[in-house]
């Protein structure tokens, strides 16, 4: 089961990294644009700036599960440090777990916040603001999925497992 969750979280991690990534790159574009129009070509687009807000939203949610799956979150483990092994991978299981809860709250109640993106529009898009109000839903489920994955994979022990790079 371990190996399992090793495998699906690296391959999900790797997917939403490359997305991440894209995201990361239409933003600079996209912000890079914007100077070269104000600075340069004078074409007033209405449109660079609020682009480069949603694309910095989405990319930004979306990097929370590959922090979670490269348990690169902010944790503060000297405390955890001075209780034997089995209370400390106790506490860390109970930290999954509590952050699982969290983010599967966040994913319920952001679908009805996603949808009452629906009747709200964005004036220079004319679209709806519900696929740009998604991003909190659609991350934080991935953040979920990715959570209960390293919870798997790691059982509490991921404090004593060498960094990546690192010799066992």
């Amino acid at each position: 089961m371990q190996a399992w969750a090793r495998l699906t979280s690296a391959r999900i991690n790797t997917a939403i990294e490359t997305l991440v990534a894209v995201l990361m790159l239409l933003l600079v574009l996209d912000v890079w644009l914007g100077v070269v129009d104000r600075c340069y070509f004078r074409w007033q687009l209405p449109w660079p700036e609020v682009m480069a807000r949603y694309l910095m939203i989405w990319a930004a949610m979306l990097a929370i599960s590959c922090g979670i799956a490269r348990r690169e979150h902010i944790g503060l483990t000297a405390f955890l440090h001075m209780w034997p092994a089995p209370i400390r991978r106790l506490v860390l299981i109970l930290m999954d777990v509590l952050a699982l809860a969290l983010f599967l709250y966040v994913t319920w109640y952001g679908i009805a916040f996603a949808q009452s993106g629906a009747t709200r529009h964005a004036m220079i898009f004319d679209l709806s603001l519900e696929p740009f109000y998604a991003a909190i839903p659609v991350s934080a489920a991935i953040a979920s999925v990715q959570l209960f994955l390293v919870l798997l994979r790691d059982l509490g022990t991921h404090l004593e497992l060498p960094a990546e790079g690192e010799a066992a």
